[in-house]
């Protein structure tokens, strides 16, 4: 279940300014200031107060940006002013100054790290939860008296919430700020487990489970954007790259260990493993995040300043430049849906990407099939061909700095015009290994065949999966600028609804066609979307000029 989510910056989605990644330039959205009136009458100063007075050297404050404002009774950083006269109202809008620590963009490498690998961490143990669950199902519903077709709407239930969950929790972040939704997401998504390992019905799993993908979506959906909170887009390729290659590496590995642990102490403790390992990272992300969006800070210390001085003309940039909750949750919800449907770039690679996500759990129960019921091989060893899928994705990962490596000098070439299109290289090559490994996989399937012949198709199956995750993210924001989270939000509506029902008809498709034939009909719509990067590198320029939401380059 993973639901990358694009760049939202540091200031809100929504915003109408201009997203410089410069510092000290007039204007500039997030921190910028600049000495004197500006064009159209702007004046931009600085202040600081409390205790930074005496803490600030007159070496810091570059006297060009304007006058220094000192207030005593509040404790506010040297911080960037700018004089605003909108819908008829007077505003003094802060923004960080130039030296601010307390900018992500100016947090030292090392902490940016700390929190990449936690957010990381945290996509990698919601992928796991989301298909442990599959590897206990047999002996679930055995032990419930229920049957393994229902114990599969468990899968449905996570899925479906993670389609549809994202489209309404985007406003509410912008609003309250990550830290607490990651936090309060996180604890009960965890505390859940405890619900799921003791649970007595069937419906009670099934319903947990809903609750399960709402909580657990989260983690998934707002990474990218708390990346782009802290990194420039320069810097941000690498944390994206670890970050898709985890959320994929968690939804296919957990069937590694799942099976032996079901096998040996039951399928309950599948759950209460999954429950205790959250634990920990739990209590890191409760110490050590910080909140990564910069409006949330400058918001603070405008408030602050409204108390201690009954100005209230002091607001953060956000508080005047994002819309209502409204408005926000129609960009989120009924924009995405719109663009998915409107937009042929955004429904391609959404149709795409879900095929690959239709495949992914599709797959948990064809496994099985393949190693189980035609090898014979018990439930924990038959969970082990599950490495090779890591170990494809991981190979797609390293492929993939190939594709960077690529793009970076094309970014530094200055006689060449970077394009959208310079995205899909990796893609054109790596996609199409998806149905060469489901063609292999589909007549290797026979029990007298060697069973290192179907397990070495896997890893083409992941390598191919992973380029198509990472083009269809990158591509599609790189496509749409400010609209990419609502097109990026359509994409994994449709992604993560084709991977909740896939589960419910696998077994029956496999059984009823015929491995081999399901298989080959797989290979040959995978082969059909492989199609996709080719003609958008082509004609991707034509189709961008005919939408009224694309980036002109």
């Amino acid at each position: 279940m993973v639901h990358t989510q694009p760049p939202s910056r540091s200031n809100s989605t929504w915003s109408s300014a201009n997203h410089s990644t410069k510092v000290n330039t007039p204007g500039d959205a997030r921190s910028g200031v600049d000495g004197g009136e500006k064009e159209g009458g702007a004046q931009y100063g600085c202040i600081i107060g409390g205790k930074y007075i005496g803490e600030t050297q007159e070496s810091d404050f570059d006297s060009s940006y304007g006058p220094l404002t000192k207030i005593d009774g509040v404790d506010i950083p040297l911080t960037s002013t700018e004089e605003l006269h909108e819908d008829g109202k007077d505003y003094i809008v802060l923004r960080f100054a130039s030296n601010d620590r307390a900018n992500p963009y100016k947090w030292r490498p090392a902490y940016k790290l700390m929190i990449t690998t936690m957010l990381n961490t945290m996509t990698l143990f919601i992928g796991l939860a989301t298909t442990a669950y599959s590897s206990g199902i047999d002996s679930m519903a055995a032990d419930l008296n229920s049957t393994a077709l229902i114990g599969q709407v468990g899968l449905f239930t996570f899925n479906i919430a993670c389609a549809i969950a994202p489209l309404f929790l985007a406003p509410f972040c912008e609003m309250v700020g990550r830290k607490i939704v990651y936090v309060g997401g996180y604890f009960c998504f965890s505390l859940l487990f405890i619900g799921l390992a003791l649970g007595q019905t069937i419906g009670t799993i099934v319903g947990l489970r809903l609750l399960l993908g709402l909580f657990g979506c989260i983690g998934t959906i707002l990474v990218g954007g708390t990346f782009d909170d802290m990194y420039e887009p320069k810097e941000r390729s690498q944390p994206m790259a670890v970050f898709s290659y985890v959320a994929i590496v968690g939804t296919v590995g957990a069937p590694i260990y799942a099976g032996f642990i079901d096998q040996t102490i039951g399928w309950r403790w599948i759950e209460g493993v999954q429950g205790l390992a959250n634990i920990p990272l739990l209590v890191i992300l409760v110490v050590f995040f910080k909140e990564t969006r910069g409006g949330v800070t400058l918001h603070k210390r405008a408030k602050a300043l409204r108390n201690a001085t009954g100005d209230e003309r002091y607001v953060a940039f956000d508080d005047i430049a994002t819309p209502n909750w409204k408005v926000m949750l129609k960009a989120s919800s009924v924009k995405a849906i719109q663009m998915l449907f409107s937009e042929p770039v955004v429904f391609a690679f959404g149709l795409w990407i879900g095929f690959t996500w239709f495949v992914v759990f599709l797959f948990l129960s064809v496994i099985p099939i393949t190693f189980s019921e035609k090898r014979g091989w018990s439930e924990g060893v038959s969970g082990l061909p599950y490495i090779s899928l890591v170990i494809g994705t991981t190979l797609g990962w390293i492929a993939h700095q190939f594709q960077m490596r690529k793009y970076n000098k094309l970014l530094e070439d200055p006689n060449r015009k970077i394009t959208p299109e310079d995205r899909l290289y990796g893609a054109m090559i790596g996609a199409v290994f998806l149905p060469i490994g489901l063609f292999i996989y589909s007549f290797t399937q026979y029990g007298y065949l060697p069973w290192i012949a179907p397990t070495i198709a896997l890893a083409p199956i992941a390598f191919g999966i992973y380029f198509v995750f990472e083009s269809t993210y990158s591509y599609t924001a790189d496509c749409y600028g400010d609209s990419a989270s609502s097109a990026i939000a359509g994409q994994g509506f449709l992604r993560n609804t084709l991977g909740a029902v896939s589960p419910l008809f696998a077994s029956q498709f496999f059984h009823n066609v015929g491995s081999q034939y399901a298989g080959l009909i797989l290979s040959i719509l995978s082969l059909v979307l492989s199609l996709i990067p080719f003609v958008a590198f082509k004609y991707g320029h034509l189709l961008r000029a005919r939408s009224r939401l694309a980036i002109e380059y």
